[in-house]
């Protein structure tokens, strides 16, 4: 029973936070929601532990949540993160140890798993999301193909000196562990790997052109809003009604401000994801060997 309430909290409570950073207007995660579901993880593992007299539960909940909200506090001063994320995932964390039982296919602790899925998960919602941007904003693809034009003499002549770094490295690899392979196996494998790199390489350059097309706007002060990120700012902090206040009183016309994409959604899905499939990595290995 207790599983399955953490189990809810985490979903309907990332849920609810993604709903809030879908939203049009420019808008964080509002604080009480991951509070609510820190506090009511805590709440949980405390009751656990004095009916169980196993205080370790208490113990895997703080040192899970307090070091997914440093491991989210890292991301958010790089800039990566807003602070809702960071606070959205250290509460997951303080959770997970009432999640485990929900999981299958997962080797490794819940809270490793789910982190690695947050990961993995990410990336493929953060792609669907730069193409849902790019039908949307037909200039992006003019933007990306331009790109890729100018850099397809860099393509051409690093292709085959990573083809041949690639064929010496798997060969040496697999003589040094002693896995016998052929030929054609190792020069397979090779060829993967360049074709990996080189799809990469697009998805960096499709990224970057979603980047500068979508996410970047320059805007009348007088249309500036509270919440609004300047492209200046380290962290993803909105301006508050004070600083404002003081950009229109600085004499400026217009400001850069900058969107990034709606994170918060991947909560929800690599926890569902877990829920079904464990590891991503192990799952992927799988598909790929």
């Amino acid at each position: 029973m207790f599983e399955l309430i953490s189990f809810l909290i985490a979903l309907i409570g990332s849920s609810v936070a993604a709903a809030f950073d879908l939203k049009i207007t420019p808008t964080e995660i509002p604080d009480e929601i991951p509070y609510a579901m820190i506090g009511l993880a805590l709440i949980l593992v405390c009751v656990q532990s004095f009916l169980k007299m196993n205080f370790n539960l208490l113990f895997d909940s703080l040192i899970y949540g307090i070091s997914f909200l440093a491991f989210g506090y890292i991301m958010y001063k790089f800039g990566q993160w807003g602070g809702g994320d960071a606070k959205l995932l250290a509460a997951i964390g303080f959770l997970s140890p009432g999640l485990s039982s929900f999981t299958k296919n997962v080797q490794y602790p819940f809270a490793f798993s789910y982190l690695l899925n947050v990961f993995i998960v990410g990336a493929t919602y953060i792609l669907f999301y730069a193409i849902g941007l790019s039908i949307l904003n037909r200039k992006i693809i003019f933007r990306f193909f331009k790109s890729v034009k100018s850099n397809s003499n860099v393509i051409l002549i690093s292709s085959p000196i990573l083809f041949l770094i690639f064929l010496f490295g798997n060969w040496y690899l697999f003589n040094s562990l002693g896995i016998e392979a052929s030929f054609l196996s190792i020069l397979s494998n090779s060829f993967l790997l360049l074709s990996l790199s080189i799809v990469l390489f697009l998805v960096w350059k499709f990224v970057k052109a979603v980047e500068e097309i979508a996410f970047k706007k320059r805007i009348s002060v007088s249309k500036l809003k509270v919440g609004d990120v300047l492209l200046e700012s380290k962290v993803w902090d909105g301006i508050t009604e004070r600083e404002l206040r003081s950009i229109r009183r600085s004499g400026k016309k217009f400001v850069v401000i900058k969107e990034g994409v709606r994170f918060a959604p991947a909560f929800p899905l690599a926890l569902l994801f877990t829920l079904f499939f464990g590891d991503g990595i192990l799952l992927l290995l799988r598909i790929l060997v």
